[in-house]
């Protein structure tokens, strides 16, 4: 009997132990478990923190390189600054050279005194200065026909590369005509686009605003008045043309829209212009027509403007170049040709002719009325006694040759 309470203590101590036992283990496991997922734990924030460690050095190396890229942008931002200021000095400095050249217009017209800057409308170009020839094309609207895309052609097509490049061809639309105008520029920019890349070819307007009121012509009958401002017209054209011209190049060559140009004209040009030996000369005679082919230096075109102003209402400007030539050259009483025989070397003429007149459509038509003005003329010095020579420069001297050349494509036409 005593044995049993024994056991029954045993039993339970031996209950309670494996009660322990069991509570232990599972605690042990609890904790283990618990170690187990603070271990994890523990390594995946491991891997965020090299996870993130590894993102700041590739988020600190981009930094870096968008610094460093910011750094090379404000310097080429600071360098082209710099350039865009000199650019921008320098573009100033030639417009005001440029716009100075117009100034001596002001003297000469009244109307323009009151007007800020005095330019051309540039219709399209690169402005192209610093080279050694400049051609200047004075462009007006005929009744049927243009001539300036065969003029353009033969003068651009005629020059080897090199001398494109040294060359700028400036074309001056004197003419207001919208139509005109659209249609110039139109057919320039689809035929010479590389020309006008380049900065070779350029296209301006002569602004409506710089011509004088010419309505009070001299002439009595209405056709006599319409050539006088058709003449008077067309020295101002050249003359704005040439101080446009004046600070791009060396040397000016004036043409018009209505020449085709020899083959090798160019080199044969440039050629005889570095062959001369004295610089002293006046101009270059590279053609008989009137006004067409001649060639200055562009530092002497100024004081041809002033003089062709001073009288640009009283002869055509052909006329006034040889006015100008004898006020310079002869001595009072000498014959013109005897003063151009003593000026050989500064009167230089280049033969033969380097352009050929091709104008079927004029400019300004001749009609039956120049035809009577012609035969006045002609009548009034053939009975004073002159001979046929000195007769047709007395008659040039009123009418122009390209306008006499006209009267006598017109006298020839009647005869047929």
């Amino acid at each position: 009997m005593r044995a049993t309470p024994v056991n029954l203590l045993i039993a339970l101590v031996a209950f309670v132990l494996l009660s322990f036992s069991c509570f232990c283990i599972s605690r042990m496991t609890q904790t283990s478990n618990e170690l187990i997922n603070c271990r994890n734990h523990i390594l995946e924030f491991k891997g965020n923190i090299l996870h993130l460690k590894n993102k700041t050095i590739r988020n600190r190396q981009e930094l870096l390189k968008v610094l460093n890229r910011m750094k090379n942008g404000i310097r080429q931002r600071e360098h082209l600054s710099v350039n865009l200021v000199e650019k921008k000095v320098n573009t100033l400095d030639e417009n005001e050279t440029v716009s100075n050249t117009f100034e001596v217009l002001k003297f000469f017209f009244p109307h323009l005194r009151n007007v800020g800057r005095i330019y051309p409308d540039v219709i399209i170009g690169k402005e192209k200065t610093g080279v050694s020839f400049a051609l200047g094309i004075s462009s007006v609207k005929r009744e049927n026909h243009s001539y300036l895309k065969r003029a353009l052609t033969s003068l651009i097509s005629r020059m080897t590369p090199s001398e494109v490049k040294d060359t700028v061809v400036i074309v001056s639309i004197a003419d207001n005509t919208e139509d005109y105008l659209k249609s110039v520029v139109d057919m320039i920019t689809k035929k010479f686009k590389r020309q006008l890349n380049s900065g070779s070819l350029e296209v301006i307007s002569i602004p409506a605003f710089f011509y004088p009121d010419m309505s009070h012509a001299k002439q009595s009958t209405e056709d006599s008045q319409k050539l006088e401002r058709w003449r008077i017209k067309q020295v101002l054209d050249f003359c704005f043309l040439m101080l446009y011209a004046q600070p791009k190049a060396m040397y000016y060559l004036q043409l018009q829209d209505d020449i085709i140009a020899k083959k090798m004209y160019f080199t044969k040009i440039s050629d005889f212009i570095h062959n001369i030996t004295s610089n002293d000369w006046f101009y270059v005679e590279f053609s008989i027509l009137g006004f067409i082919g001649k060639l200055f230096k562009s530092e002497d075109l100024t004081d041809f403007v002033r003089f062709f102003l001073m009288f640009y209402k009283d002869k055509p400007i052909d006329l006034l170049l040889e006015d100008f030539f004898r006020v310079k050259m002869c001595n009072p009483g000498e014959t013109l040709e005897k003063c151009a025989e003593r000026n050989k070397q500064i009167r230089v003429k280049y033969k033969p002719s380097l352009f050929q007149y091709v104008d079927i459509q004029s400019s300004f038509p001749v009609t039956e009325q120049y035809y009577k003005i012609y035969c006045f003329y002609f009548r009034k010095y053939e009975a004073n006694g002159h001979n046929k020579e000195t007769l047709e420069t007395q008659i040039t001297g009123h009418l122009s040759e390209i306008i006499v050349m006209k009267i006598y494509s017109y006298i020839n036409r009647r005869k047929q």
